[in-house]
């Protein structure tokens, strides 16, 4: 029985998904796909007497009400705290809720749990904005948003030099979002705490699946802003990376069949536009990499500036585009643009030579820091781990950034929920669930079609909401460069409602103190200004 990699897609962004490498007992999956086969083949025992095959059971399509209640989560619970940020003392309410998710008959179906920061309103003051929060994968909670960026507490991760053991010690956040809106963060089902209350086969086609998962979460928000008394005020969405999908076609739902519309959308590192064509006759796919490539060789010179990115930019653009359409035949511009391609990244004459000067993204990960015997993560390939396969012809590891943020977000949401806000359960916390992702259905068209028509009809439906995207230069796994080829494609008319930022680091890129104080003042400028 020998281990095998399988392979996993987490991050759909891009040209190629980020792919999460976990060694499996091939032998194993194997055996359990072939069970259903094996008993087709053999007659039941029963067969020979004739008194012909037993019946398989029907699948249950309900949970008993007893079932359902060894399972419910604990009623919502509360605790007042007060952090003091950019010189104010701010007193809010933390809440760990649950909202209850039921079919067209009233049968529940799953609970969904969310982690509210309310600011202490006092009477007569001006009604406050509210932000709804989701992350991405799918398959992953919102804790990396919560705690990563704008909520109010902070915990340090996915930085070169983090490690899975350092201690899950929250701080006060001088980048959280908090002064200018409240906030509510949300878990899909099978993710964080939230749960199904349908058997397995269900639970797929209600919650695992593209268009599904945006109508019910799209209900969530409703259902919150009904229970809180909500519904007048100033609504926004946040969405990173698969959430960046969702934020777009969730607002379009919402807006044109729940009824609520978002004043304004940011899309943090977004899975939004994943359509780029095929890499063997389009030059697109090699245009979308290439920068975040240049932008994390920069990084290393400590050359990284806007300034230093706009020829890069140009070039893309540009000569570097047209070199590609003209192919091998032009041997001059072939040439040209590899060793163009190879001063700018810092890599190896030779792999730009043979790779044609298109830029593979795992092959590059593998190969910028071989010399040190480490691996790039591809959400931001400036951080590295030791490879544990240095001699393998492929990468065996899972990804740097995935192996070592796990344990500390955990660590950290589970005490704060159980500890901190006294919300008791013992139930597993999934910050990231690979069994969500494994059962994700991706056998239809609606994923690779990504979310731009969902975003432009929102967009051209109410022309004062405005859309902020957020990207990290060094990203590779939602490239900032798609989104740039995406917006130069949008119609005049509303255009000027999205605005592009990028920031130094990958696609977390938000968890770099550095980066807090930019990303808050663009986040609060667009709700003022609505």
């Amino acid at each position: 029985m020998s281990l095998q990699r399988f392979s996993l897609p987490m991050s759909l962004c891009g040209r190629l998904p980020a792919l999460l490498l976990r060694p499996v007992l091939l032998s194993s999956i194997f055996l359990f796909a072939a069970l259903p086969l094996a008993t087709a083949q053999h007659p039941h025992p029963g067969a020979e007497n004739g008194s012909g095959p037993a019946q398989p059971a029907k699948p249950a399509t309900e949970l008993t009400p007893a079932e359902i209640k060894a399972i419910e989560l604990p009623p919502d619970k509360s605790v007042e705290q007060t952090i003091t940020v950019h010189d104010k003392t701010l007193h809010y309410t933390a809440t760990i809720g649950t909202i209850r998710l039921t079919d067209d008959k009233g049968r529940p179906t799953g609970d969904v749990m969310y982690t509210s920061y309310v600011l202490d309103h006092e009477k007569g003051a001006p009604d406050r904005p509210v932000l709804f929060a989701v992350n991405g994968g799918p398959g992953a909670s919102s804790v990396y948003l919560n705690l990563g960026a704008i909520g109010p507490k902070h915990l340090a991760f996915a930085d070169q030099g983090d490690s899975a053991s350092d201690p899950a010690t929250l701080t006060d956040n001088p980048g959280t979002w908090l002064d200018f809106t409240d906030e509510v963060f949300i878990d899909p089902i099978g993710t964080g705490f939230s749960r199904a209350l349908v058997p397995e086969a269900q639970a797929k086609k209600l919650f695992y699946s593209p268009t599904p998962d945006i109508q019910y979460l799209s209900l969530v928000i409703y259902k919150w802003l009904v229970k809180n008394d909500r519904l007048l005020d100033k609504k926004y969405l946040i969405g990173e990376s698969y959430g960046g999908y969702r934020v777009p076609r969730m607002t379009h739902y919402m807006q044109s069949t729940l009824g609520v519309a978002m004043d304004g959308i940011f899309l943090v590192s977004p899975y939004l536009n994943p359509s780029f064509g095929n890499g063997n006759l389009s030059p697109i796919p090699w245009m979308i990499t290439l920068p975040s490539i240049t932008a994390a060789y920069l990084e290393r010179q400590h050359k990284l500036t806007d300034a230093a990115m706009q020829p890069v930019i140009a070039y893309t653009e540009g000569d570097y585009a047209e070199a590609l359409i003209k192919g091998p035949a032009d041997k001059t511009a072939t040439d040209a643009m590899i060793a163009k391609v190879t001063q700018m990244t810092g890599l190896d004459p030779d792999f730009v030579k043979y790779s044609g000067g298109r830029l593979s993204t795992e092959a590059y990960l593998r190969e910028v820091h071989r010399e040190q015997g480490t691996i790039g993560s591809v959400y931001d390939s400036n951080v590295t781990l030791p490879d544990p396969f240095p001699y393998a012809p492929y990468q065996q590891s899972n990804d740097p950034i995935l192996e070592s943020i796990i344990a500390p977000v955990t660590t950290a949401m589970v005490n704060f929920i159980t500890n901190t806000v006294g919300w008791k359960t013992d139930a597993q916390y999934y910050a990231l669930s690979y069994q969500v992702n494994r059962d994700w259905d991706r056998s239809g068209s609606t994923l690779r079609q990504g979310a731009v028509a969902d975003l432009r009809e929102a967009m051209a439906a109410d022309p004062k909401m405005d859309v902020l995207v957020v990207h990290g230069w060094d990203d590779l796994s939602c490239p900032f460069m798609g989104t740039l080829l995406t917006q130069n494609e949008l119609p005049v008319k509303i255009a000027n409602q999205l605005s592009v930022h990028e920031f130094p680091g990958g696609h977390m890129f938000y968890t770099r103190w550095s980066n807090g104080e930019k990303l808050h003042a663009l986040g609060e400028k667009l709700v003022e200004n609505h």
